[in-house]
C-alpha cells in the first residue's frame, strides 16, 4: 500500500512540475514537441527523487528514536521489576498470615490456664523466731519398753 502512495504523489507531482514549466515556457515562446518530452521526462525523474525523499522524511518521524526505544525498554524492566516485588511482598504476607494462623490454633488447642481465683484469706503476718532453750548435755530418759510376749 506504501508503495500505491508513493506512485501518487509521484504522479501529481510530476504533473506539478511540467505544468509550472510549460508555464514559463509559454511566456518565453513556443514549446516543440521534443522540449515538451524531454520536459516531462525530467519532471519524472525529479518527482521519483522527491517521492523518495518525501517518504524516507515520513519514515523517520514516525519511527522511534533511539533515546525513545531505552526508555521505553528501562520502563519495561521497571514495571517487570515492580510486578515481581509485589508478588514477593504477597508472598511474604501469605506467609506472616499462616503462621500467625498456626500459632493461633496451637494456642486454642492447648488448655488455657483457669485464672485463679481470689479467695478471702486473712494477710499472715510474718514469722517470728522463738528463742529455743537451751539444751543440755544430759539426754532425756527413753521410755521402757515393755516386752509383750
Amino acid at each position: 500500500m506504501a508503495n500505491k502512495t508513493l506512485k501518487t504523489k509521484q504522479k501529481s507531482l510530476a504533473s506539478e512540475i511540467v505544468s509550472t514549466i510549460e508555464t514559463k515556457l509559454s511566456e518565453a515562446g513556443e514549446a516543440t514537441k521534443k522540449m515538451k518530452k524531454s520536459i516531462e521526462k525530467s519532471a519524472d525523474k525529479l518527482a521519483k527523487k522527491l517521492a523518495k525523499l518525501m517518504h524516507k522524511a515520513e519514515k523517520k518521524a514516525a519511527k522511534p528514536t533511539k533515546k525513545a526505544k531505552k526508555t521505553a525498554t528501562k520502563a519495561k524492566k521497571k514495571l517487570v521489576k515492580a510486578e515481581q516485588k509485589v508478588e514477593q511482598t504477597a508472598a511474604k504476607a501469605v506467609e506472616t498470615v499462616a503462621k500467625t494462623a498456626t500459632t493461633a490454633a496451637a494456642k486454642a488447642t492447648k488448655p488455657t490456664p483457669k485464672p485463679a481465683t481470689a479467695k478471702t484469706t486473712p494477710a499472715r503476718s510474718p514469722r517470728t523466731t522463738q528463742a529455743k532453750p537451751a539444751t543440755t548435755s544430759t539426754p532425756a530418759p527413753a521410755e521402757p519398753v515393755a516386752d509383750n510376749a
